[in-house]
């Protein structure tokens, strides 16, 4: 069966998979989304005894129609190899009362190397297929940590550019240094004086401007994007939730159809919406549980069918959740409006005009498989003390945020199924953070001397990718304004 994809404000675009991934964003600025959600006709018996490859493939290949399965599996086998430091690549860990799905085991330990390690494969496929002569300029705003790992994805992959904007402010000292030391011919970094929305709405500007899209074009270039509004971001991450119930169901933790919670903390919304996609494909999953930090747009959205970004932008210590506009709800709401492409183009008007947008009551009630609430930054710290003090497990301030909003949920509800909580990035990547909310005695010591302290106390080697930056040298000093980031982008590619 083949899966197309179609435009969320635009019902007569439909594309190939490689043709979605290739193009990254839609026309009018809008998402593709498959035109049905397939579904996973293995047996759990069968998926259990599957490898991460393996089961990568099985999803994957239901959503990716038009890749052949030498293309498909050639593809998975460069990307979920010897950089990750576990064979398992997603292994699962209980500590007080939930299973944390460990997503950081990827070169730059964070969740974002599950999808970013095997993007650059399926986009270089894609241009392929689709006899794409440009070189590929992959055109990317960061809250953190899809930078880096697009950057380790991308760095000097024959045939393409990459461009990444990150908050110059707005990141972990640990974040700041992943990037900024990155090295690769075709990789550029700059920082802007602004938050994570204004980057990340420079770059749909950017796709959107047809003069600069002829300019690149004359030079021999095409933007594509590495952000999750990427299809090839959304689909790979559908994988490790598939993945986690199969262990739990081999591990003997729950049976045959027995279904789980599953907890992620949510910025731009792709992680939980992989999520989402995969309860459709049959996946026994019950509550999707979004958790929010004090940026907590979505849940005064779950709570009130509201979503209005006129708010005051918060930095907290989960800096990859600060985030007002989180584009991937774009591809719930389309869903919720029974894939009316007019009525979320109206929708996404509003927002983009006004800065917010009501759904209707049909559409809110289509919402009832999800739980929002959020974690305040003094209950983040305490979740990350207490989790350490009963269970010796240390966790990163984004896991915290959403082990905090699992007791909130299960505090209010008693509902006692068991739970996945997607732990998004290494304790090593916020160590300030996470040391400071264990003992505020740690509060004198350097990035790398707290990661070697946080090593002896959680009984954990230092990850490669904190001692490779500990005395790399800065390659990228660009900083700039909002404003502009086209020309930074120009420059590098000198044109103009």
């Amino acid at each position: 069966m083949e899966i197309l994809y179609t435009n969320t404000r635009d019902a007569s675009e439909k594309v190939t998979a490689s043709r979605a991934i290739l193009n990254g964003l839609a026309n009018n600025g809008g998402l593709y989304v498959p035109t049905e959600i397939p579904k996973l006709d293995i047996p759990v018996e069968e998926l259990a005894g599957m490898s991460y490859q393996e089961t990568a493939y099985a999803v994957m290949s239901r959503f990716l129609t038009d890749f052949t399965e030498e293309e498909l599996k050639t593809c998975i086998e460069r990307a979920y190899d010897s950089k990750f430091d576990t064979p398992e690549i997603a292994p699962l860990t209980y500590a007080g009362g939930a299973y944390y799905l460990e997503l950081f085991h990827g070169p730059t330990i964070a969740f974002k190397d599950m999808a970013l390690s095997i993007l650059p494969h399926l986009l270089i496929t894609a241009a392929r297929k689709n006899q794409v002569k440009n070189d590929i300029v992959i055109l990317t705003a960061t809250s953190g940590d899809t930078g880096k790992a697009a950057l380790a994805g991308f760095a000097d992959v024959e045939g393409t550019k990459i461009v990444v904007f990150y908050p110059k402010d707005g990141v972990s000292p640990i974040q700041e240094k992943q990037m900024v030391t990155q090295k690769g011919e075709n990789t550029c970094v700059v920082g802007i004086h602004g938050n994570f929305d204004q980057a990340q709405t420079g770059v749909k500007q950017m796709f959107s401007d047809p003069e600069l899209k002829a300019e690149l074009d004359a030079a021999g270039y095409q933007f594509s994007s590495a952000n999750s509004i990427n299809i090839g971001r959304l689909v790979p991450q559908i994988v490790y939730y598939v993945y986690a119930y199969a262990k739990m169901f081999a591990n003997g933790e729950i049976g045959k159809d027995d279904p789980i919670n599953v907890v992620v903390p949510t910025g731009n919304f792709g992680n939980i919406l992989a999520a989402f996609y995969a309860k459709n494909m049959g996946l026994p999953i019950a509550k999707l549980i979004c958790a929010s930090n004090e940026n907590k747009v979505l849940y005064d959205f779950f709570s009130t069918g509201v979503y209005d970004r006129n708010r005051e932008f918060i930095l907290t210590s989960s800096p990859s959740m600060d985030i007002l506009i989180s584009s991937n709800l774009e591809r719930l709401i389309y869903w919720i409006a029974g894939a009316d492409a007019e009525k979320n183009a109206e929708l996404m008007r509003e927002l983009s005009a006004g800065g917010k947008y009501t759904v209707t009551p049909q559409m809110r009630e289509k919402l009832a498989d999800f739980y929002g609430n959020y974690t305040s930054e003094e209950e983040t710290a305490e979740v990350i003390r207490s989790l350490y003090g009963d269970t010796g497990y240390v966790i990163d301030t984004h896991t915290a945020v959403a082990a905090g909003v699992y007791r909130k949920y299960k505090a209010e509800t008693g509902d006692m199924t068991k739970t996945v909580i997607a732990s998004t990035a290494s304790p090593f990547k916020f160590t300030r953070s996470v040391m400071d909310a264990i003992d505020r005695k740690y509060d004198g010591m350097g990035d790398f001397e707290l990661a070697d302290e946080l090593s002896k106390i959680a009984n954990v080697k230092v990850p490669q990718a904190i001692d490779e930056i500990r005395s790399a040298a800065v390659r990228h000093t660009t900083v700039c304004e909002p404003e502009e980031m086209p020309q930074a982008v120009k420059a590098f590619l000198q044109i103009g």
